[in-house]
């Protein structure tokens, strides 16, 4: 008798560049120990509100498996993430905290969500109907959901005029139990205090139209890290960027910020840094190119310094000419264009600067009388992005190295 042949996973994952391969010298440290720091320090902001870590996009390119591990040891209180796929890469790693999808409910998903003991958030009536079905169809007890209720994203989650239909969905399907009511803001970290106030205000009326029907939820949950630090809690609150240092606002704080939330900010130390080190140097003579489409020239006898980093690694293309980076305790200039895998630098003004110095992209203060490197925050001001972005789009070719246990 022939063999079925086995069972193909659904899922393939990319795997990270192991440390033990690495041989190029650009690399990405995760202090552990700050992001521990961080989460006390939020903790102390609200004692008695549980905070629940979101973790999406690899723990927002720090490694989420690395990430969970230390914040379940540190007492966090749930994970939230965007993906099944997600999800299950953390049970598989052994994480027992109890973990949220936020990104919803696809195809035959319930499987996954079962075997794994992951709870879905459910962003419309279809979705709920989906996965009342499944259960019916495998015979399970009522499966516990989070439903998403649209305050104002217009992304996802029922709009205000399906909300009626959405309560009617839960009321027929007993085997939906309706653990969680949540939303999602668009504004939390504007000036405006009404970018804040109208969306809880509309997340009170679902809340309302739920319980007139007999619906109430164990927890409702809205705020993100400037939701938070802005004082908007409700049952339970999801941290993101803050857990890795980084200030939700940007560099203008909401003139409304408590004196404490200001501090909380302050203590904050960033969790990622990314380095490199020189791999080449040269000399040009006034009016010499350098890099692609020859986008900066040289205007006196110049060195330049050659960094084994570039786009393919996740530093933007949006850098070329404009950012900077550590070398040697002091801040030198990009010049010419970001390529796919390197970057020059300017060390006209560091003559000191030799080959196999260590370069600081991304990171803190070296020490005293050293300039401090530049910021997720600045990165992202020159690439006129968020630090959201420069943080995830550190890729999975740039090995991370982890500090602290």
């Amino acid at each position: 008798m022939v063999e079925p042949p086995p069972e193909l996973p659904r899922v393939f994952r990319p795997e990270r560049a192991l440390p033990t391969d690495v041989v190029r010298p650009t690399r990405a440290i995760v202090d552990l120990d700050h992001l521990r720091h961080n989460l006390h320090i939020l903790r102390l902001l609200e004692p008695k509100l549980p905070l629940w870590a979101v973790l999406k996009a690899d723990a927002y390119g720090h490694g989420s498996k690395a990430v969970a591990r230390t914040l379940e040891r540190a007492g966090i209180d749930g994970i939230c993430v965007a993906l099944v796929e997600e999800g299950v890469e953390l049970r598989e790693a052994g994480i027992k905290t109890p973990i949220l999808v936020m990104g919803g409910y696809y195809g035959d998903a319930y499987g996954e969500l079962a075997h794994h003991e992951l709870t879905v958030v459910l962003q419309d009536p279809g979705q709920l109907e989906a996965l009342a079905l499944a259960v019916r169809r495998h015979g399970h007890s009522p499966f516990a959901a989070h439903l998403k209720v649209d305050t104002g994203m217009a992304r996802l989650g029922a709009r205000p005029h399906d909300w009626p239909a959405f309560v009617a969905a839960l009321v027929r399907n007993p085997e939906v139990r309706f653990q969680g009511l949540m939303s999602h803001l668009a504004r939390a970290d504007d000036e405006d205090e009404a970018a804040l106030a109208a969306p809880l205000l509309a997340f009170e009326r679902a809340t309302a139209l739920f319980a007139a029907a007999g619906q109430r939820p164990a927890v409702r949950h809205i705020e993100n890290s400037a939701a938070f630090l802005r004082g908007a809690h409700f049952d339970l609150a999801r941290p993101g960027i803050a857990l890795f240092g980084i200030s939700p606002f940007g560099g203008n704080l909401p003139k409304t910020l408590s004196q404490e939330a200001r501090g909380t900010l302050s203590r904050l130390r960033p969790v990622m840094s990314v380095v490199s080190r020189i791999v080449a140097l040269r000399d040009l003579e006034p009016g010499d190119p350098v890099g692609y489409g020859e986008t900066f020239r040289a205007q006196r006898p110049t060195r330049v310094a050659t960094v084994p980093m570039g786009y393919a690694d996740g530093l933007s293309r949006a850098l070329s000419n404009r950012g900077e980076m550590l070398v040697r305790g002091k801040r030198v200039p990009i010049v010419g264009t970001v390529s796919m895998d390197m970057t020059t630098l300017d060390v006209t003004d560091l003559p000191q600067a030799t080959l196999n110095d260590d370069v600081v992209l991304m990171g803190g203060s070296e020490g005293p009388g050293k300039e401090q490197a530049p910021t997720a925050q600045e990165l992202s001001q020159h690439a006129r992005t968020i630090p959201w972005e420069i943080l995830t789009n550190i890729s999975r070719r740039v090995p991370r190295f982890y500090r602290g246990s």
